[in-house]
């Protein structure tokens, strides 16, 4: 790594401690610091083997991840902001910089995660029945968990988890339909505690089986060059065209997302370099910001890596996870498609130039230097579209950027790709007798690389780095899942979800009727509607909860609660979940709380509110596609209602609405819109996004005069030019 690239980390990390609070780490001093990235850097190898070596038994690997992640929060991250940002000295009540405090509840939450591993063998007879010190090391864990994920997350999510106790504790005084019999603290700590409905969870098993080896992956593959890769390819592919630039960052975000599930990383990482050239370019300071973060919250929802949501739905839905990738690749490009007409209109609109030959890549030398790179990525996809485990995939894909890190030589990259394609289909892949020897190779060139030179021992400290830096982006993650652990298991205990649904639906059943006198019956229906209002209702608490609590506990809580409201309807579970999910994702560019905008607004030096309204006005795009794909289940692909008629109707009919919509708000498509024009294009946009033959054909007629406004504009223009 060169010098640049190695300052352009350095300032991207800064940037994404700033603005994310999972990676806001404390400063510490030197010894303290070297333990700490120890134990992140073992915590990382821990799941490293596992994955390739095979996994403990469920809850002794859960526990294991928990004491790491917990123990590691009080170390490095403070317990009141105002000493988040600078270094402690070191006193006999502060050893190493770190209260005593700290350090006792670092100890505590190890202890505590591994107690239940410990009692294994007995677990089966303490459950419903525990000891008061299964309730004593309970109630300690609970504690120290919430603690953890105030720190490391913020207030919002430990205060629904701090809620949601009390109404379990409460029930009987519960107004309503909301009235239970309630539970003892004893049962409340045994719910959560000692079964796997609670804290040990399918939440936190998703994170610690799957979750953080991909996001160790993409953190190693972009240090190999993979993200530069992608980002120079963007460049050659969109860069010439007019508003260069923008264009730029949306394929680059789009492709960077692929290794990326974290909006505000590929915020930072793609948009260091296409910020600053769509300011130079003329894009006021506040839309390059939206653009870049706009395009990279896509990143969330692009195929192969999505963030931990995809992972969980896994588990939730029990399908595999190619499926969950096939689902999500339509829905995801017309996010993309949308961000780019709009970024398109605007450039026509402002006159904006392409970038020209001498500022753009070579696409063949861009090929020759990075081709390398890829292959990590193209590991991981054959070993996961070859039927195998999302884990073991993700081993043999660290593995080869490991390699890939360790030695660039074209014959190595070639042969590893061959040895790993020849054991597949001899069916050693997941063999000792195979893992061990190239395990085992790899590991020696890495000792090679160490004694052969100054340059190769930066190497194998670049690389080291990584896995510590995988860690840190894992561990705020963990904790939330654990604590979403305690919402879901209240949840299972009390049977509220199914009752807050039925609330949901009879308020959505009772708009519905009451507007449904001045609605033609042939046009909306009494379910069609009920179902319209439930979807809005949905869309908009999910936004709100994304205010405040990060995507994957927004993913589950909305997940537990709203979804059996929309299967009540008649919506497909996988259908359901990809809604919330989506909707989850938008938050990180809706205002007040626009995390991804904002990282982008400080980039650009730009107004960060205005920033995240222009953001949130780009990725409307997105927002209307979660309700297309409800309509219009075939989008999803692997749904039953899949047919390639279908299929391609909806598909279209989506993208004309898109750019209607994308033409309305941006005053401009083939020439300026009128006011008329804008108002009547951005109606006629929503009945044809929907996936009915008569809503787009309604949607088309209503766009017909601006359409052939459009169209004369056009002729009398190039008439114009031909004079």
């Amino acid at each position: 790594m060169s010098h640049a690239d190695a300052s352009v980390l350095i300032e991207d990390r800064s940037l994404e401690e700033k603005f994310d609070p999972e990676m806001r780490f404390r400063p510490l001093r030197f010894g303290t610091a070297w333990l700490v990235a120890g134990l992140l850097f073992a915590l990382s190898m821990f799941h490293y083997y596992t994955a390739g070596f095979g996994l403990l038994r469920e809850t002794t690997h859960r526990g294991i991840h928990m004491a790491f992640v917990l123990g590691l929060i009080f170390l490095v991250f403070a317990a009141r902001k105002s000493d988040q940002d600078k270094v402690a000295p070191s006193q006999w009540w502060r050893p190493g910089g770190i209260s005593l405090l700290d350090w006792t509840l670092a100890a505590a939450a190890a202890m505590a995660s591994l107690y239940v591993p410990s009692i294994f063998h007995e677990l089966a007879f303490r459950v419903g029945n525990p000891t008061t010190t299964d309730v004593v090391m309970g109630t300690i864990l609970i504690v120290v968990l919430l603690e953890a994920v105030r720190r490391s997350v913020g207030w919002p999510l430990p205060f629904i988890a701090i809620m949601v106790m009390l109404y379990a504790y409460f029930g009987p005084t519960m107004p309503g339909i909301l009235k239970h019999p309630g539970a003892s603290w004893s049962n409340i700590v045994n719910h959560l505690y000692l079964t796997s409905q609670g804290i040990y969870g399918i939440a936190l098993g998703v994170v610690a089986t799957y979750v953080f080896h991909y996001v160790l992956f993409g953190v190693l593959a972009t240090r190999v060059g993979l993200g530069k890769l992608f980002i120079d390819l963007a460049s050659c592919v969109a860069g010439r065209y007019a508003g260069g630039p923008a264009k730029v960052s949306i394929f680059g975000s789009a492709l960077f997302g692929m290794i990326s599930g974290s909006s505000i990383a590929n915020t930072v990482t793609v948009g260091s370099l296409t910020i600053p050239a769509m300011i130079r370019m003329g894009y006021p300071r506040h839309f390059a910001a939206a653009v870049e973060s706009t395009a990279s919250t896509g990143g969330q929802i692009t195929p192969p890596i999505m963030g931990a949501a995809a992972f969980l739905m896994v588990e939730f839905l029990n399908v595999s996870y190619q499926t969950v990738i096939l689902a999500a690749i339509v829905p995801a490009l017309m996010h993309f498609f949308g961000v780019f007409m709009q970024v398109h209109f605007e450039a026509k609109r402002s006159g904006m130039r392409g970038m020209s030959a001498e500022e753009l890549p070579h696409a063949m030398t861009v090929l020759r230097e990075g081709w390398q790179s890829v292959m990590p990525l193209a590991v991981l996809l054959i070993v996961l579209f070859s039927g195998f485990t999302p884990y073991l995939a993700a081993f043999w894909g660290i593995t080869a950027c490991v390699l890939i890190g360790t030695v660039r030589v074209p014959l190595v990259t070639m042969g590893f790709l061959a040895a790993i394609a020849g054991a597949i289909a001899a069916g050693l892949l997941t063999k000792l007798v195979f893992i061990v020897p190239v395990f085992a190779i790899v590991c020696g060139l890495m000792i090679y690389t160490w004694l052969q030179s100054e340059a190769g021992k930066a190497k194998m400290i670049e690389l080291a780095d990584a896995f510590v830096v995988g860690a840190k982006y894992a561990i705020g993650v963990g904790a939330a899942a654990a604590t979403v652990g305690i919402i879901v298991g209240i949840v299972t205990l009390t049977g509220v979800g199914f009752k807050i649904s039925f609330i949901v639906t009879s308020f959505a059943t009772q708009i519905a009727q009451t507007l449904g006198d001045f609605m033609p019956v042939w046009l909306f229906d009494l379910k069609s509607m009920t179902l319209f209002f439930t979807l809005v209702m949905t869309a908009v608490v999910c936004i709100l909860l994304g205010c405040g609590v990060p995507t994957t506990a927004n993913y589950i809580i909305m997940v537990t609660v709203a979804a059996p409201a929309l299967g009540l309807l008649g919506v497909a579970p996988i259908v359901a979940h990809f809604f919330v999910f989506y909707y989850g994702v938008l938050a990180d560019i809706t205002p007040p709380v626009a995390l991804a905008a904002y990282a982008g607004a400080s980039m650009a030096g730009a107004d960060p509110f205005k920033t995240g309204n222009t953001a949130f006005r780009l990725g409307l795009g997105k927002a209307l596609v979660p309700f297309v794909f409800v309509y219009g289940p075939a989008m999803l692909i692997v749904t039953p209602e899949f047919t390639w008629p279908s299929f391609l109707m909806i598909v279209s009919s989506c993208m004309v609405g898109i750019v209607l919509l994308s033409a309305a708000f941006t005053g401009y498509a083939l020439g300026a819109l009128r006011t008329w024009e804008r108002w009547l294009a951005g109606l006629a946009a929503l009945p044809i996004i929907a996936p009915d033959g008569t809503m787009t054909a309604i949607g088309l007629a209503l766009a017909s005069p601006v359409i052939v406004s459009q169209l004369l504009k056009a002729r009398v223009r190039q008439a114009a030019v031909a004079a």
